[in-house]
């Protein structure tokens, strides 16, 4: 017996003993053993959780907290039926989903997987980059194209290094599961100390907080917020004019935050992490523990966190520059230029078309400047910030200096964190494509083509390319997300899948119910995504012939499936 099945026997007995000895041994039994539910966490907690919790607590303040709360609930409960159906067969997914379910589903899961991976690993290098450009070593380099594949490389280097510490069993696989608990921690406390602070300060309301973990559907259609009352000191006309643009991105931010939770890519991730560390039928309490502690505890804590300092720092809120009458002092305001596009419309809506294009230069700024204060704090809110400005809210506390340095390195720990998840996950694929086990060739090839070509962002990320990679990536990705959530559904509905383990009864009810609910709510999510993508003037025709084109595969391979079953019945 190798060295690998002792320690998972051994893993295995101290389960069993534990659950016999009483809930308190169970729960450090479970401490110990974790490891999977913090690969999701270090995936989740990258560039794009930050960018969508930043835009949450801009547009909506603290009211849009529940958003994210939800998102990840429902993300739990359909790795949660992965992982038990994983765990009860010991099957490899992919070839189980292809086998008993539906082969398109199977390879679209995988093709959509990889095109994430090597996509969103490109974002990735780009903010670990920018934390240490910006916030850690602003004086050492220049940011230029030379030192962006510079460090991009050195990153690399560090990533692939760790992961292959993954790829060993015994002490460097402890190792690598007590790195990524550290480097979430580091995340969580990072972030958790802007909070802290903006408490002490008394900038928070804590009342107001707490309501935002309340869902609220009606703000998929209205304005919320500090932002709702400024709109509704408006005329009726302007309350149209404002409403539909804050509707318009504050939708487009709820998806893409919702998005980040639970990614298609981690739905592969879960179950061959639980198969790589040989988990089998007594695991399945820790892996929903897990999936618990590790991913959707640090997840919710961290994000909350971004939402109320960005709320505190960004909603609704200017500089005196901004608010000014006068059109030179205004333009001096770092808001200024992103808001111009919104600030001009809405004097164009005043005016008329023809009386606004014969405006000059410095009449048109006159007239900007001349707009209420209140729609120049709606017209802010429509301004993308610097994920790193959130810096400034440490700066009083700990003085300008350290709060970049702290900041960075919760940010630099997040996009390395998701680098070395990203790059494991496409090692996973590659092993399923080539059909061999994990931890070979197949393997390390995987890991570094997602390596390479997130290393490779200074090239397209930063190009024009970058519009069309996340447009096609993100809308196949979303597309594909309730398509695999409605298949992880279907096996927990099969008995020929599970057998005996297949829940029955009021527990089934339960596991339908909650099931149910997250495949509606990524399939709503999916929709909207797509057809907002499908608005873009190039791109658009693409993402609705590959969303048409899917679905029609999706539907022949069930035929196909049905007919191959019936021909097996009938000749046995």
């Amino acid at each position: 017996m190798s060295q690998t099945e002792n320690s998972v026997g051994r893993d295995r007995e101290d389960l069993l003993q534990a659950q016999q000895s009483g809930p308190l041994a169970t729960l450090r039994t479970f401490t110990r053993l974790s490891g999977p539910g913090w690969l999701q966490s270090a995936i989740t907690l990258g560039s794009g959780s930050l960018a969508g919790a930043l835009f949450l607590g801009v547009l909506g303040g603290t009211s849009l907290l529940w958003l994210q709360l939800v998102a990840i609930v429902m993300g739990v409960i359909m790795l949660s039926a992965i992982s038990y159906v994983t765990l009860s067969t010991g099957e490899r997914p992919f070839r189980a989903i292809n086998t008993h379910i539906n082969p398109v589903l199977g390879w679209g899961w995988l093709i959509a997987t990889c095109m994430a991976n090597m996509i969103w690993c490109m974002p990735q290098f780009s903010v670990a980059y920018a934390a240490l450009q910006k916030n850690l070593f602003a004086s050492t380099f220049e940011d230029t194209f030379r030192s962006k594949l510079t460090v991009s490389a050195i990153l690399l280097a560090a990533a692939i290094a760790v992961v292959l510490m993954n790829t060993r069993r015994g002490l460097a696989s402890k190792i690598f599961d007590w790195f990524l608990k550290a480097l979430v921690g580091m995340i969580v406390l990072c972030f958790f100390g802007v909070v802290i602070y903006l408490s002490k300060e008394d900038r928070l309301s804590w009342s107001h907080i707490f309501s935002g973990f309340v869902p609220d559907l009606r703000q998929w259609n209205q304005p919320t917020g500090d932002l709702s009352r400024l709109i509704g000191e408006l005329p009726e006309s302007l309350q149209i004019f404002w409403s539909e643009r804050i509707v318009k991105e504050q939708r487009a931010v709820m998806i893409g935050a919702a998005a980040t939770a639970v990614g298609i890519n981690m739905t592969f991730l879960l179950p061959y992490s639980m198969l790589n560390r040989g988990w089998n039928k007594p695991f399945r309490g820790l892996a929903r523990f897990d999936l618990a502690t590790g991913m959707a505890i640090p997840y919710i804590l961290v994000t909350s966190c971004v939402v109320i300092a960005s709320a505190a720092t960004f909603h609704a809120k200017v500089d005196s520059a901004f608010t000014s009458a006068h059109a030179e002092e205004m333009q001096t305001s770092p808001l200024f230029k992103g808001a111009r596009p919104v600030l001009e419309a809405r004097v164009k809506e005043q005016m008329g078309e023809d009386q606004f294009a014969a405006l000059g230069k410095e009449q048109m700024l006159g007239a900007i400047s001349a707009l209420p204060e209140n729609e120049k704090r709606i017209a802010s809110s429509l301004v993308r910030r610097n994920a790193f400005e959130l810096s400034k809210a440490l700066a009083p506390l700990l003085g300008e200096g350290t709060a970049n340095v702290i900041f960075g390195v919760g940010v630099l720990a997040m996009g390395f964190s998701t680098i070395v998840i990203l790059m494991l996950i496409n090692g996973y694929v590659f092993s399923e494509i080539a059909n061999v086990p994990q931890g070979g060739k197949a393997h390390v090839i995987g890991c570094l083509v997602a390596g390479v070509s997130g290393a490779a962002w200074p090239l397209l990320w930063d190009g024009p390319a970058k519009l069309w990679l996340a447009i096609l990536t993100s809308s196949f990705g979303m597309m594909l997300l309730p398509i695999a959530y409605f298949t992880f559904f279907m096996m927990m509905n099969s008995r020929k899948m599970l057998g005996a383990d297949k829940p029955t009864g009021l527990r089934m009810g339960i596991w339908n119910l909650l099931m149910g609910i997250s495949v509606l709510g990524a399939l709503a999510a999916a929709i909207t995504a797509i057809m907002s993508k499908a608005n873009h003037p190039t791109a658009g025709p693409v993402v609705i012939v590959v969303a048409v084109t899917y679905v029609v595969l999706v539907i022949l391979g069930f035929v196909f499936k049905r007919k191959s079953t019936a021909g097996d019945k009938s000749a046995a």
